[in-house]
């Protein structure tokens, strides 16, 4: 489990996205705003709560030494800015008693602490998660490709969506459903929703790739490596569903405009992963602490040149879409 956990680290910090879909689209310039820069709110609101900021750390590692020193600087960098942070799958922790690379809001007091756990995993886990680690919500991930290509990987899946809708039904906290990178697309959406599921992170293609990772673990189908759809096709895709239920975006957000664009088709908030990943492991923790609250000065800074007041307003930004997502559409499949 360990060594499987440290080559995701190490491979997630080694991949470099052949291309980011964020570049091919471009927010309209506001020149006459009505907002002094002060009157900018970055509230936001999903999850059953309000939170000060629509972005938060998601969830990365644990289950081996390398991940708890990665968790603790994640850990501190989420509790000095007031960011949630979301933990890796917390079923290594399930299967070892004495694992410690989580942290604890014992040990983070102050911490907005959520976690995350596998759909394969049946509901009694996702309960057990709950009462050691007390999340204010619990992600349930799908990684349907990442697991197709492990070697070790989950070969049944029937019984994922009565786990999904025991996972509604019996969790205690809002649950999650959330990809891995590949895009979720409107029919799992619709599926979810209608088996209790209100919250989606929809994960698309442009940050870490798991399919990339789990052929340089020793797998041959690099063909596979950009599986997926890209996080703005899943968000334009989803666009139609946000006045129903929760969109959340993450895959290769890299910064505050990406952060604004995803924002701009409808996320609620945005979650980054190996753009954070990144900063603990390069820069010290007090700089890595004011480069993340730089953040919350440059949205402020792009709302205000788009006329936003509020992350709601951001929804009716005009934008312009270029290359491949402009020549994008889906085709329905006569058969259907």
């Amino acid at each position: 489990m360990a060594n499987r956990k440290d080559d995701h680290i190490k491979y997630a910090l080694k991949y470099e996205a052949p291309y980011n879909s964020f570049d091919d689209m471009e927010l309209i310039h506001h020149s006459l705003p009505d907002y002094d820069l002060s009157d900018i709110d970055l509230s936001t609101h999903f999850a059953g709560r309000d939170f000060d900021f629509p972005f938060y750390i998601n969830a990365m590692t644990g289950g081996s030494e390398k991940g708890r020193a990665v968790n603790r600087k994640l850990a501190q960098l989420a509790q000095a800015t007031g960011l949630v942070m979301v933990t890796g799958s917390y079923s290594a922790a399930l299967q070892n008693e004495h694992d410690n690379s989580y942290p604890t809001q014992e040990e983070f007091s102050d911490l907005l602490l959520a976690t995350n756990i596998g759909l394969d995993k049946p509901v009694e886990f996702g309960q057990q998660t709950v009462a050691q680690m007390k999340p204010i919500f619990l992600q349930v991930h799908v990684n349907l490709m990442q697991e197709l290509l492990m070697p070790e990987g989950e070969r049944e899946f029937r019984r994922w969506k009565s786990n999904l809708a025991d996972y509604a039904r019996e969790i205690p906290v809002p649950v999650i459903l959330k990809e891995v990178g590949f895009g979720m697309d409107v029919k799992t959406i619709e599926t979810a929703a209608n088996l209790g599921i209100k919250t989606f992170d929809i994960s698309g293609r442009g940050g870490t790739s798991f399919a990339y990772i789990e052929n340089q673990r020793g797998g041959s189908r690099s063909y596979l490596n950009d599986w997926g759809q890209t996080t703005v096709q899943a968000l334009l895709n989803a666009q139609q569903l946000t006045d129903t239920v929760e969109i959340l975006a993450s895959g290769g957000i890299r910064h505050p405009l990406d952060m604004i664009k995803a924002l701009t088709l409808g996320a609620r908030a945005v979650g980054l992963s190996r753009t954070v990943l990144e900063l603990v492991e390069r820069y010290p923790l007090e700089q890595a602490i004011d480069i993340v609250n730089g953040w919350k000065d440059d949205l402020r800074l792009i709302m205000c040149a788009l006329n936003c007041k509020t992350v709601e307003d951001l929804k009716t930004v005009d934008y312009i879409l270029y290359g491949k997502l402009k020549d994008a559409r889906q085709v329905k499949n006569p058969r259907r």
